[in-house]
């Protein structure tokens, strides 16, 4: 199937017409009644396993069902920011897979994902602190990742309106990753569907799963508001709606829901250069090439399938934020969401089969499956494709909380206090 290439020169050329030559990114089929290959979830981690079961792995009959329209969950309401920081050898080589996807990904899609590569900073308060974040730093180059140690005299260079003065919590450093930034969350969305469309994938919209349709414990389909479907394989990834989706299936998730809330304010001149993290709390802040400041917190505290939080959490991300750097108490909050995501367990997430032959699972993703969607999209086609786990997601297995293997990066999960 062909598709238009963008370009520089094709923008001009538009400019110049009206951009009446513009055409849409990707067809609206009707679903067939069979397909080898159904993904379930149409977000960013459906649609890039879609694509990279059709370019990399050669599948040609594939569908991606959506509830709703493509990119309406969890991967258009998040704070935007990739990176590969992590400490543990589950989760570290993984992350750093999808930061080299990521720093090929608009070339690759020929698509402006709007990937920045303006760093993250970690932020230092104790000694305790700054001997973790050694640690993690050196775990981080031993995987092949960058890694940075700043002192605090580094840090007034690079992020001098910080509070380094009276501060309650005093900033004694950072850990920074150079490589790491943010993208358009949308426009992650927006490539993988048209890159996915011009292999031949069918991205089928308002079509809700309703059930699994089996044969001798395998899977042979899905039900749909739109009938039923076949398939030799099925893979599932809908971020905060993996628990009720399983259920149909017959199978019980080491997983909740719970919603995450991000904002933004205001448009301001450009002031911070890159991605901030508060060592001291639950506190994270970008900002937009629109000049809205972006950050968010921790989850809300009740289980929920709601895209909207509360209040409580709002006053709390904003108090950590006032704690960081007191100046943006002028910036107005122009607009918040709340994005519902699957929290695991023990904060990791899982890429890997069921106890139903032909289904396939990826999930639990916690904070961070934003940046994990190029990696978490090849490794799940890889294991689709192949029966077999991808290497660098070999450790995201669904028994490993029965096996007592938990990836516990820092008690992420959805109540770290029990790890």
């Amino acid at each position: 199937m062909r598709v238009s290439k963008f370009s520089g020169f094709r923008l001009v050329r538009e400019a110049l017409r009206g951009h009446r030559g513009w055409t849409p990114l990707w067809r609206n089929p009707e679903p067939q009644p069979t397909y080898d290959i159904v993904i379930v979830g149409g977000g960013g981690h459906g649609l890039a396993t879609a694509y990279y079961l059709a370019k990399v792995f050669g599948q040609t009959r594939i569908a991606v069902l959506e509830k709703g329209w493509l990119g309406s969950g969890n991967v258009g309401r998040n704070t935007t920011i990739i990176r590969s920081n992590y400490l543990l050898p589950g989760n570290q080589p993984f992350y750093e897979f999808s930061m080299k996807l990521w720093e090929n990904l608009e070339q690759d899609l020929n698509f402006n994902a709007m990937v920045s590569q303006r760093g993250i900073i970690n932020l230092i308060h104790s000694d305790a602190q700054r001997d973790a974040y050694r640690r993690r730093g050196n775990a981080m180059l031993l995987s092949g990742a960058d890694a940075r140690l700043l002192s605090r005299e580094d840090l007034r260079d690079l992020v001098p309106f910080l509070n380094y003065d009276d501060a309650r919590f005093p900033i004694r450093g950072g850990l920074m990753q150079p490589r790491a930034g943010t993208a358009r969350h949308d426009g992650v969305a927006w490539g993988y569907a048209r890159g996915a469309d011009a292999l031949g994938v069918d991205l089928v919209q308002n079509c809700e799963v309703t059930g699994f349709r089996t044969r001798d414990g395998r899977i042979c389909g899905v039900e749909t508001s739109r009938g039923p479907i076949d398939a030799g394989k099925v893979g599932i990834a809908v971020a905060g709606s993996s628990g009720r989706v399983m259920a149909l299936a017959g199978l019980r998730l080491p997983i909740e829901s719970h919603v995450l809330q991000a904002f933004v304010t205001e448009g301001l001149k450009p002031v911070i250069p890159g991605v901030l993290t508060f060592g001291a709390g639950h506190f994270y802040i970008s900002q937009s090439d629109k000049g809205g400041l972006v950050f968010g917190g921790d989850i809300d505290g009740y289980n929920s399938y709601a895209q909207r939080g509360n209040l409580p959490v709002v006053e709390d991300v904003v108090e950590s934020g006032m704690a960081l750097m007191p100046m943006i108490g002028r910036a107005r909050l122009l607009r918040s969401w709340g994005g519902v995501v699957d929290m695991s367990m023990d904060g990791s997430p899982i890429i890997d089969r069921t106890p139903v032959d032909g289904l396939y699972f990826n999930g639990g993703w916690c904070y961070g499956g934003f940046k994990a969607t190029p990696a978490s999209g090849y490794a799940f086609a890889h294991l689709i494709a192949t029966g077999r786990p991808h290497a660098s997601a070999a450790a995201y297995r669904l028994d490993r909380f029965a096996r007592g293997h938990v990836i516990d990066e820092r008690g992420a999960g959805a109540q770290p206090n029990l790890h």
